[in-house]
């Protein structure tokens, strides 16, 4: 992104003040974006893609186009991006939770899981991606396939994230 000076010099301003107006105008519309330092970057607006109404997934509706905001897909997606990273899926054993082979994953480390949450584990040296359970006082693994058996640690249990979003593309 250009710096004052340069902007100054593309917009034909005399005064570093003008440019530091139409840059404030522009944050404040969402067309650029300030990071602590002051460094400006694209906006949410150049960013995203245009949210623009709702569709019908059952019966057929007249379709309605109204744009309802900007959507940016990093902020939706990975809102803790110092604690995200995405995986990709390979293996079968989650398609009943929609999770198909060649999906990406996005996953998010934590201090603290609950049963019932998809998680990133490694289950005596291995690492797999299930339904983090548990019975009793024991965690188990559980796939969301009923070709597969829930797996129980026979040493250790170590949760390493949790999944937060799945993207696939057509």
């Amino acid at each position: 992104m250009p710096g004052y000076q340069e902007l100054m010099r593309l917009m034909g301003f005399r005064s570093k003040n003008a440019a530091y107006k139409l840059i404030g105008r522009f944050v404040e519309d969402g067309v650029l974006d300030k990071d602590a330092k002051g460094h400006i970057a694209p906006g949410r607006i150049l960013r995203g893609a245009r949210l623009l109404g709702v569709v019908e997934a059952g019966f057929p509706s007249p379709a309605e186009e109204e744009l309802l905001d900007i959507m940016d897909f990093d902020e939706y997606l990975v809102p803790n991006k110092e604690a995200a990273y995405i995986l990709k899926v390979k293996g079968d054993s989650m398609i009943e939770a929609g999770i198909q082979p060649g999906d990406m994953v996005i996953v998010e480390r934590r201090q603290t899981y609950k049963p019932g949450q998809i998680v990133i584990a490694n289950v005596d040296g291995e690492y797999t991606m299930k339904y983090l359970r548990r019975e009793r006082d024991r965690y188990y693994l559980e796939p969301a396939n009923a070709k597969y058996k829930p797996l129980y640690p026979a040493e250790h249990l170590d949760i390493e994230a949790v999944v937060t979003g799945v993207v696939r593309k057509y």
